[in-house]
């Protein structure tokens, strides 16, 4: 008996003891790979049965018109027809018809390097939820664009690294292997490319194992399907509304600081290069700061309507959130306005007292209103965040 058919035996074993179920499950989305997906498909199932593993290989065609739907049945692959065009589409339909207890993904055009299949099973064996390839030491002349590879790919991984503490060095490596049982805590919902992201900030998010292995990445059969800038926006636009502290709070808290310190050194006559600031500067940063206020305030709405309605997790807001009350909020936005109504108060009273003239306090008028517009901010997103926590589950 050769080694093969040992090992193809002791698969077959393993399958009727899960009931005929396969192990793993190849995954591989298609449009119009008939050059490549019988190779793909072919390959796939080798791999498996070299190393002795039951699987299936799915192929999820995306509406394809060159025959690559039947070229991969011919091959030996399972063929999910998906209407909806997008790579997250694909993958999602390939997901629900597979049966393995493992997911590996792959791309049709023979970039990745199908044999180590088994090396991505192995780490999900040892426990991992989520095994990322990571391509970027191992790229072979002519594979990747240098703009993907010196700009797109680093930004968006470190983009994405910094948002969300993944540590993954290949946040966008098309070859990965997942649980199925991690699927429902992924709930993975996008259509379009930016898939490969969500995957990566959901696990992260919900504290799955994540592992990365380097792989080789070799140059494509076929035309590629990537829009270069317009997938890499999208790519970047998911991290960001799915990172509101980053996308308001940051900004708004900086935008607020810098605002008040203006106003401060404006009050102050203090000399900033070599000069005095006077009203100008005044009324810029009083924009700034209710600005970075209002800013702030939109984060800390996006964080509650993402907490309450998307059972999204956010340590540091939950814990504010449990530390802090609407009364609290109400006090410090009433305090900030009653400080400004004050403040114009004695303005207008020197002001009558100086026969209704002119207006000598133009600083301090700027001041005192930013003072009632912070306030009021403040007072009344209180009450949104309140509204919006009505769905908290106790």
């Amino acid at each position: 008996m050769s080694a093969t058919e040992a090992t193809g035996r002791a698969a077959e074993g393993a399958a009727e003891e899960r009931g005929g179920r396969p192990r793993v499950s190849v995954v591989i989305p298609c449009l119009n790979e008939a050059e490549s997906i019988a190779t793909c498909v072919s390959q796939s199932l080798e791999a498996l049965r070299s190393a002795g593993i039951d699987g299936e290989v799915v192929v999820a065609d995306n509406g394809s018109t060159d025959g690559s739907a039947q070229l991969a049945r011919e091959a030996g692959a399972i063929v999910v027809e998906e209407a909806r065009r997008g790579y997250g589409s694909a993958y999602l339909a390939a997901f629900g018809a597979a049966q393995g207890d493992y997911l590996v993904m792959l791309d049709a055009d023979l970039t990745y390097p199908i044999d180590d299949i088994p090396r991505f099973v192995a780490e999900l064996d040892k426990g991992a939820d989520l095994v990322m390839g990571d391509r970027m030491e191992n790229i072979q002349p002519g594979a990747m664009h240098w703009m993907h590879r010196y700009v797109g790919n680093p930004v968006l991984t470190g983009t994405l690294n910094l948002f969300f503490r993944t540590g993954v060095r290949d946040a966008h490596c098309g070859m990965r292997a997942v649980r199925r049982d991690a699927l429902p805590a992924l709930d993975l919902r996008t259509t379009g490319m930016e898939f490969a992201s969500e995957m990566v900030i959901r696990a992260a998010k919900v504290d799955l194992s994540i592992a990365d292995i380097p792989i080789e990445y070799h140059p494509r059969a076929g035309e590629s399907k990537l829009s270069r800038f317009r997938d890499g926006w999208r790519h970047l636009r998911f991290l960001l509304v799915h990172s509101p502290t980053y996308l308001f709070v940051v900004p708004g808290a900086a935008l607020a600081l810098v605002g008040f310190l203006a106003m401060l050194a404006v009050l102050g006559n203090i000399d900033i290069f070599g000069r005095t600031w006077d009203l100008h500067a005044m009324i810029l940063g009083s924009l700034l700061t209710t600005v970075g206020i209002q800013v702030i305030a939109l984060g800390l709405c996006a964080h509650a309507y993402g907490i309450y309605f998307m059972q999204e997790r956010e340590p540091w807001f939950e814990r504010a959130r449990d530390r802090f009350r609407l009364e609290h909020g109400l006090l410090v936005g009433g305090v900030i306005t009653l400080a400004g109504l004050a403040i114009a108060g004695v303005i207008v009273v020197q002001w009558v007292d100086r026969g209704l003239g002119a207006l000598s306090e133009e600083q301090l008028a700027v001041f005192a209103a930013t003072l009632i517009v912070v306030g009021i901010q403040i007072f009344f997103s209180s009450f949104l965040l309140s509204i919006l926590g009505l769905r908290r589950r106790r």
